[in-house]
């Protein structure tokens, strides 16, 4: 299952060891390429596509606009902000 960042999965590896049947199943939020979804994942019944929509429920996106705030008012304290990425 990738929920990450597409680049996280080799989509052609994934499609081989698919049609191999070394793995039972694949989930993804997001793709290698996006939004340009390989082809041969669509062709699959055991292989679930979604369109980059893993964080939308009401909980998550509160969730995401309380560490924005959080993040905000850190800097404006002149703190280094609580969520970042290096």
């Amino acid at each position: 299952m990738n929920a990450s960042r597409g680049k996280v999965i080799d989509e052609a590896a994934l499609v081989e060891a698919l049609e191999a049947k070394e793995i039972a199943g694949a989930a993804l939020d997001v793709f290698e390429f996006e939004p340009h979804v390989n082809e041969s994942l669509t062709k699959f019944e055991n292989v679930v596509l979604t369109p980059h929509i893993g964080n939308a429920t009401v909980e998550t996106r509160e969730q995401m606009g309380d560490m924005a705030v959080a993040n905000v008012k850190a800097v404006l304290a002149g703190d280094a902000p609580i969520h970042s990425v290096y």
